[in-house]
This record gives structure tokens, C-alpha cells and sequence, in this order.
């Protein structure tokens, strides 16, 4: 495959037959290698069939192979000759992450870190299957998955700040509960407030140092500082609405999944009546992980003052990853409206941008970027040229180099464990299964997707915070 180096950072794969536009791959010398030996590569030309989509099919520096598109892949469809594909958004639809941050420092937690994350493990709901605390009638479920995060504060499980600093304030609209199947309904209900398993976590971390200052104190964000991340999404419901929007579009359109490279790139035409229903409930499915992110937010406030009583924890930020949104942009002097595909990808929105909480303004919207669990995390900042690059679009995570079942058997969660602990971090989880597949040797170097995105300017480096307590479902 013909690969075109564009910088040192950027790289295009030409058009070919059948391609709409050319693809572009974010990455390095280094990341490059693993992207071509599994499929990504072909999975963001597979993308570049798609009706509709402007400029490039673009795949991030966390890319890696997926269902339908790459993970890290963004796309943007026309809104009205293009349309929505369930593959380029996930089955964990809005999958995120949010940073807390607290007023306490390292060297105050440090001699109580066990006793923190033991009581995060008893506090928080999680594992596979795991229910929460909270039972909801069906009417309350169908309020969550219309209001997002509004329904959990409203209810006494957090504050103003948090929805003012949550993308989309926590809740996508146009939304319709009844578009949401009675499957999903039963699969979501009980586990509104619960972790889950897999790659979510809850991570204390603190800051280890500072990149831009000004923007860092903006976010509230200072040296030795500590500070909470919460990864989770919309759970069973998520994962049903995306599988039974799958099923409906490909027996609705089997004339469309024949003309695919790929039929899990299957979509809804723009202007149909299925796209519509997916849409609204794809926007049910997010709101309700909001909802569910500020539930745990909650108990993770809990959790934590019973060590530390008087603690304070503000929302620094949360952003969605797996989610498809309607937004606009000027291409070729003309302003078009599109569907802008993020699977395992974020937001990045450069400063001033009507999105962007009023305190954050100057320095641009806050973009999270978790590692694994002996690594860490960044904060960066969006930028103006991810807008003209990626659709205001950056990686995630430091994305998968090996698959859950092959970590699994390369390794023991005691070595893991033993490993992590010599460097200062204690881990707890429900299974021994969920920390060997969440191995640090399964995943990319932190730094080398941080690197790519600061230095092809998709986000800006702010911050970087290292962990010293895991808890895992």
C-alpha cells in the first residue's frame, strides 16, 4: 500500500478506485510499523468509500484496527447526500473520560493511598455486569436518557459546575427515548452508576509537570496536584442500541452492504427515516453515559471523603469519545453541515469557541488523554488547526497493540501488579482477568501519541499526571 509522507507527523494514502478522498494518518516513524501490520490502514481506506465525506478519512496516532472503522478513525459525512454508520461511532457509545481535581497534594495522599483505593473499590459499582446502587423506574430511565447529566444533578448527584465544564453539558439533542429498544431499556436500567470492566477505570493520579502554565492554571491544574480520572460509557444499553441499529440498517439496505468494501461500514442514507432513529437514540445512549459518569463522580466524592473529609473535587472536564455529531465547517470556502464521525477520538476545539465553558475560553477546550496504568495521562488543549486538519478531532488514548485475549496470556496479573507496585502504584480490581487484559504492554506508548498530537497540533500539551492507585472492574 502506497503511503505518501506529508511531514513527520502527517501521511496520506492516495486515492484509489472506489475512494471518495484520500485518507491521512496521523503518526510517527514509529507508530507507523504496528498500523500496517493490522488492519488499520485498510479499514481508513474501507472509510474513504462512504457517500459524502469531505476532505480526508483520517485515523490518530492511538489508531488501531476496529468494527467498521479504525479505532481513533474520524470521518465527516454530509448531512444531507451522506449519512450515519453505527461502525465509525462504536458499540460503547460515548465511551469517555472526566478529570477531577481535588486540593490535595501527593505528599498528603501518599501515606493513605491504599485506604483511598480501598474505599473507591467498596464505593464505586464494578465489573462485569455490575449493577448499581440506584434502581430506576422506567419512566426515570427514559428522563435519563433525555437529559444526560442534568437528570444526575438534579437528583443530588453533583452540581452546576460539573455540567458546565461536561462536553455538550452532558446531554446530545435531538433525542427520543422511544427509539431505544426494550432490550436496551432492560440492559441499561440496572446499571446507571456502575464501572463496568474491560478498559474502564477510576485512576488517582497527580501532576508530575507542567508544559504551558498559563493554560494548566486555567484548568485549575498545579504541580503535585491530585487528581481523579473516571473512564466509562453507556454499558449494555450502548452496546444494544448499536447492535440493534446494525441489524435493522443492513436487512433495511442489503443493496448497500454489497456495494461496501467492508459490511460493517454499513449506514443509514442522510434523510432517512432510520437515520433519524439511530441518531436520537445514539443521543439517548450518550446522555445516559453522562448521566452515568456524574453518578460516579458522586460516589467517588463519597468514597474519598471518608478518608479525607473535608477534600474538595471540581470537575476539571469530560469529554466523549464514540459518538457521531452534527456540526459545521467552512471546506473549500463553502460552510457544509456534517455528521463528524469520532470513534475513539475526541473532541478538540480551539480557544473561543462557542462550545467551550466561559472560564475556558482563552486556552481552549481541555482534551484528556489517558495511557494505561503504569503510564498515566496528558491534558492538552484544542487548537484552530485541528479544526482545518481532523475536524476538531484528537486521539483518545494510547490505543491497543495487543488484543485482550493474547495480553491475557502474555501476562499474570500478580507480576502486573508487583511490577506497578515498585513504581508507586497499587492496583485493585474484580478479577485477575481485567488486569492482565489491561496489561501496560498491551497498549502504545503514552508519549508517542502525545507526541504526534502536540507536534501535528491536533491538541497541545498542557499537563502530565501519573498515576498512584488503580481500581478496575
Amino acid at each position: 500500500m502506497e503511503l505518501k509522507k506529508i511531514n513527520d507527523y502527517e501521511w496520506e494514502i492516495p486515492k484509489e478506485k472506489g475512494m471518495h478522498v484520500p485518507a491521512r494518518v496521523f503518526a510517527s516513524e514509529k507508530l507507523l510499523p504496528k498500523m500496517k501490520e493490522d488492519s488499520t490502514f485498510e479499514q481508513v481506506k474501507n472509510v474513504a468509500y462512504l457517500p459524502g465525506i469531505y476532505k480526508h478519512a483520517i485515523v490518530l496516532p492511538d489508531g488501531h484496527s476496529g468494527y467498521g472503522f479504525p479505532i481513533g478513525g474520524v470521518a465527516a459525512l454530509d448531512y444531507e447526500h451522506g449519512g450515519i454508520s453505527p461502525g465509525g461511532i462504536g458499540y460503547d457509545i460515548n465511551c469517555g473520560v472526566r478529570l477531577l481535581g481535588t486540593d490535595l497534594t501527593l505528599k498528603e495522599i501518599r501515606p493513605k493511598i491504599k485506604e483511598v483505593v480501598d474505599a473507591l473499590f467498596k464505593g464505586v459499582p464494578a465489573g462485569v455486569g455490575s449493577e448499581s446502587k440506584i434502581k430506576l423506574s422506567s419512566d426515570e430511565l427514559d428522563e435519563v436518557l433525555s437529559k444526560g447529566a442534568e437528570w444526575a444533578v438534579k437528583n443530588g448527584y453533583g452540581n452546576k459546575k460539573d455540567i458546565e465544564h461536561t462536553e455538550a453539558k452532558g446531554c446530545l439533542k435531538p433525542n427520543n427515548p422511544e427509539f431505544v429498544s426494550s432490550l436496551a431499556k432492560k440492559r441499561g436500567r440496572p446499571q446507571l452508576g456502575s464501572l463496568g470492566a474491560g478498559n474502564h477505570f477510576l485512576e488517582i493520579e497527580f501532576v508530575e509537570s507542567i508544559d504551558n502554565k498559563e493554560n494548566a492554571k486555567t484548568y485549575g491544574l498545579s504541580e503535585n496536584q491530585i487528581g481523579i480520572m473516571i473512564h466509562c460509557g453507556s454499558r449494555g444499553l450502548g452496546h444494544q442500541v448499536c447492535s440493534d441499529y446494525l441489524r435493522d440498517m443492513e436487512k433495511a439496505n442489503p443493496q448497500l452492504v454489497k456495494s461496501l468494501p467492508d459490511r460493517e461500514l454499513i449506514y443509514a442514507p442522510s434523510g432517512s427515516e432510520l437515520a433519524d432513529k439511530y441518531f436520537k437514540a445514539m443521543n439517548c445512549a450518550a446522555n445516559y453515559a453522562w448521566a452515568n459518569r456524574q453518578m460516579l463522580t458522586y460516589f467517588v466524592r463519597n468514597a474519598v471523603n471518608k478518608v479525607f473529609p473535608k477534600i474538595q473535587m471540581d470537575m476539571v472536564y469530560d469529554v466523549c469519545h464514540n459518538v457521531a455529531k452534527i456540526e459545521e465547517y467552512v471546506i473549500d470556502g463553502k460552510k457544509v453541515k456534517v455528521y463528524v464521525h469520532r470513534k475513539g477520538a475526541t473532541r478538540s476545539f480551539p480557544p473561543y469557541h462557542e462550545e467551550i465553558p466561559s472560564d475556558y475560553q482563552k486556552a481552549g477546550q481541555p482534551v484528556l488523554l489517558p495511557g494505561h496504568m503504569g503510564t498515566g495521562s496528558y491534558v492538552l488543549s484544542g487548537t484552530k488547526e485541528a479544526m482545518e486538519k481532523s475536524f476538531g478531532s484528537a486521539p483518545h488514548g494510547a490505543g491497543r497493540v495487543m488484543s485482550r485475549h493474547e495480553s491475557k496470556r502474555k501476562y499474570t496479573a500478580e507480576e502486573i501488579k508487583n511490577e506497578l507496585l515498585k513504581q508507586g502504584i497499587i492496583v485493585k480490581a474484580t478479577t485477575y482477568a481485567g488486569i492482565s487484559e489491561e496489561a501496560p504492554g498491551a497498549y502504545k506508548s503514552l508519549e508517542d501519541v502525545a507526541e504526534v498530537s502536540h507536534n501535528a497540533k491536533l491538541a497541545l500539551k498542557v499537563a502530565r499526571l501519573k498515576p498512584i492507585g488503580v481500581v478496575k472492574g
